[in-house]
C-alpha cells in the first residue's frame, strides 16, 4: 500500500472543513446517480453516506424515497448537507455515532483512505449495517492506467490530492483489508469517469468534447486497472477486534 502524510492528522478536520467551505471535493450529479445506479437500493430503505462532504448522495438519495442521512466530520460539510435538503451529523467515520445494524445500505465513497485508521473506518461499515445490508466502497487504485499509471509516467511521483492523508493500493490488497474487518466483497467495478446522465452534466461535456471522449474511452479500461476500484460489499460472519 502506499501512502502520503502532507500534515498532520490531528489537524485534519480543520483541513476538511476549509477544503469543503470553498467548494472542492464534489463531483458532478451523473457521479451520484451511476452510484445509486450500481446499489439499486429499495424505496423507504435507510442509507447511510459515510463521509458524505456537501451532501450531494444524500439528497439526491432523498429524493428517491429513501431514509438517506449523511454523517461527516467537517461542520461546514454538514452544514451544506442540510441546506440542501439533506440530514447529516457530524461525526467520524472511524467511530460513527449510530447503533449497531442500523442501515440497509451505506455509501463509503473516496474517503476511507484518507482515515488515520482505515480499518477502523470498514469495521465501523459492518457494525452500522443491518445483517442482510449492503455497502458501496469506492477506492483508488495504486495501478489505476489513466489516473496513477498515466501520471507517475508523466511526472515521476504517485498523484497527491492535497489531503492530509492518502492512501493508494491494488484490488487484493484493499479486498483483504475488508475481509479482516468483516466485510464480504460480492462485487467489483471501476470508476473512471462519469457518463452525463443529467442534461446539465451532458451540456457540460458538450463544451469539453476532449473529456467526453477521454470518459467514453475509458469504459475500455479493464477493471483492475481502473482509476477507482468499488466495492460492493455485505456483512460477513467474521467480527473485527480493535487494537
Amino acid at each position: 500500500m502506499l501512502e502520503i502524510r502532507r500534515d498532520d492528522p490531528a489537524r485534519a478536520r480543520a483541513a476538511y472543513d476549509a477544503l469543503h467551505a470553498g467548494g472542492q471535493l464534489g463531483q458532478m450529479e451523473s457521479f451520484y446517480r451511476w452510484v445509486l445506479a450500481l446499489l439499486r437500493p429499495r424505496r423507504g430503505a435507510r442509507l447511510l453516506d459515510v463521509s458524505c462532504g456537501r451532501g450531494q448522495l444524500v439528497a439526491l438519495a432523498r429524493r428517491r424515497g429513501l431514509a438517506a442521512v449523511g454523517v461527516d466530520f467537517a461542520p461546514s460539510a454538514t452544514a451544506e448537507t442540510r441546506r440542501r435538503g439533506g440530514q447529516a451529523v457530524v461525526g467520524d467515520g472511524q467511530r460513527l455515532p449510530f447503533p449497531e445494524a442500523s442501515f440497509d445500505y451505506l455509501t463509503h465513497l473516496g474517503s476511507l483512505e484518507h482515515y488515520v485508521r482505515p480499518e477502523d473506518g470498514a469495521a465501523e461499515v459492518r457494525r452500522v449495517l443491518r445483517p442482510d445490508g449492503v455497502a458501496l466502497i469506492l477506492l483508488p487504485n495504486a495501478f489505476g492506467l489513466l489516473w496513477n499509471v498515466y501520471w507517475v509516467w508523466r511526472t515521476g511521483a504517485v498523484h497527491d490530492d492535497g489531503q492530509p492523508v492518502q492512501r493508494y493500493a491494488d484490488r487484493r490488497t484493499w479486498e483483504r483489508l475488508l475481509g479482516a474487518a468483516g466485510l464480504a466483497v460480492v462485487r467489483v467495478a471501476k470508476y473512471e469517469r462519469p457518463l452525463p446522465r443529467t442534461l446539465h452534466d451532458l451540456a457540460w461535456y458538450a463544451r469539453r468534447p476532449r473529456r467526453l471522449a477521454a470518459a467514453l474511452a475509458a469504459q475500455l479500461v479493464p477493471t483492475n486497472l481502473g482509476s477507482c476500484l468499488v466495492f460492493i460489499c455485505r456483512r460477513s460472519k467474521s467480527v473485527y477486534v480493535r487494537d
